[in-house]
């Protein structure tokens, strides 16, 4: 069982950066693949970014490669994701999730992550 809680969120305008948290329980979080997904009001969740327990394999969606970056301090038990060059399309509540999935072929599919955090809000403005 792994407990995460995400942090960070806020108001901001396009172009702006912000940084969001997650901090996991337990002791074995390095053995955890990582991932953040994102949901809008009215649409699907969608994969965003993910790091898997190999900590230099990362992976990211199309609309946010290169704007993010997706990290992770396993002595600290968190996963960070940093945001540059915001969007408006980018407001939407974040989730980070956990997965002892060891694979990197489908780190992008939530249906892998049986772990997930409450959320944080993201929105930016034009």
């Amino acid at each position: 069982q792994v407990q995460l809680v995400e942090s960070g969120g806020g108001l901001v305008q396009a172009g702006d950066s912000l940084r969001l948290s997650c901090a996991a329980s337990g002791r074995t979080f390095s053995n955890y693949a990582m991932g953040w997904f994102r949901q809008a009001p009215g649409k699907e969740r969608e994969f965003v970014a993910a790091c898997s327990w190999i900590v230099t394999y990362t992976h990211y969606a199309g609309s946010v490669k290169g704007r993010f970056t997706v990290s992770r301090d396993n002595a600290k038990n968190t996963v960070y994701l940093q945001m540059n060059s915001l969007k408006p399309e980018d407001t939407a509540v974040y989730y980070c999730a956990a997965s002892l999935y060891s694979g990197t072929v489908n780190l992008g599919v939530a249906d892998k992550y049986p772990y997930w955090g409450q959320g944080t809000q993201v929105t930016v403005s034009s």
